[in-house]
């Protein structure tokens, strides 16, 4: 079985949920990563809900995490019913009934991590529940604790150049913070701040120079290309990912980016998430220790 898995645009097939949503109407799912590939924490994809869609209340045995591309959706919990737009993104703990409806007249999209994967051959770990009272829907704000399962970020929150709080103008806590390495920027987005606690969501913008080079972790990562091509490898296999490209890379997977000459943004998922120490395994590192160690012997 691959460690690593590179999916293209063009080949996204999308399909009816089934039990993954129970009495789903116009809305479908592409199963990008799962466990068909070996997956054993992640099952990552793309669901689009069309005009006039919705779902029956349900609740799953597994964590979902979700980044909405396009349109707009009312997603209801017994926490808060949230009017979502292009931008939010949330989390919906182990348990919680749940249930999407369609608003305005756009298709919605939005990317989402099912950790540990959905399995089929348990009715895709989801089960009806009874109807949640239909409340006034209310907007996503990082000071309204009703919302605090979800966030927002825009292009304007990758901008180094607008990290003052002056600037952002909403709250000074890791909801609008932004973590700058050389040419590479990450905003959190799901995380255990959020109520996450087996997988992690954020952002990742690459600079004309940015790069990593190879590593790996002992997590399992997928990667949705938003804008931008970015060079990457996946155990030694070259490959050039473009807008609406889906990648995952498996524990021991080593792997590396770099820009191709302009500006690269992508959404990226770990799970479980990352451990506090030795998250990282950088090849060039332990190339040096081993160098090190022949001198001396």
């Amino acid at each position: 079985m691959a460690r690593f898995v590179v999916r293209r645009a063009d080949e996204a097939q999308y399909l009816s949920p089934g039990p993954l949503a129970p009495e789903a109407v116009g809305m479908t799912r592409w199963r990008a990563v799962g466990e068909q590939d070996g997956a054993a924490h992640t099952d990552f994809g793309l669901t689009r809900l069309e005009p006039g869609g919705s779902t029956a209340t349900h609740m799953h045995s597994f964590e979902e995490s979700f980044h909405l591309i396009e349109g707009e959706v009312i997603l209801a919990t017994p926490e808060a019913t949230v009017h979502l737009v292009a931008g939010d993104y949330g989390i919906i703990p182990i348990g919680v009934p749940h249930a999407w409806r369609a608003i305005g007249d756009t298709v919605a999209v939005w990317s989402d991590l099912f950790t540990p994967p959905a399995r089929e051959r348990y009715g895709s770990d989801t089960y009806r529940v009874p109807e949640l009272p239909v409340i006034d829907p209310v907007r996503v704000d990082a000071r309204d604790p009703r919302t605090r399962s979800f966030g927002n970020i825009t292009t304007e929150h990758m901008n180094p150049g607008k990290q003052s709080q002056e600037l952002l103008a909403v709250s000074g806590s890791m909801r609008t913070a932004l973590l700058i390495y050389t040419g590479i920027s990450l905003k959190m987005m799901v995380d255990s701040d959020l109520g996450a606690t087996l997988g992690t969501l954020f952002m990742v913008q690459y600079e004309p120079e940015g790069r990593a080079g190879p590593h790996d972790h002992p997590l399992e990562e997928a990667y949705l290309i938003l804008d931008g091509e970015v060079a990457s490898t996946f155990d030694g296999e070259e490959f050039l990912l473009r807008p609406g490209d889906i990648a995952w890379a498996g524990v021991g997977c080593v792997h590396s980016f770099a820009a191709t000459g302009a500006q690269v943004r992508w959404l990226e998922t770990q799970a479980p998430q990352m451990p506090a120490r030795h998250a990282y395994r950088f090849v060039r590192d332990w190339d040096y220790l081993k160098d090190q160690l022949e001198e001396e012997l």
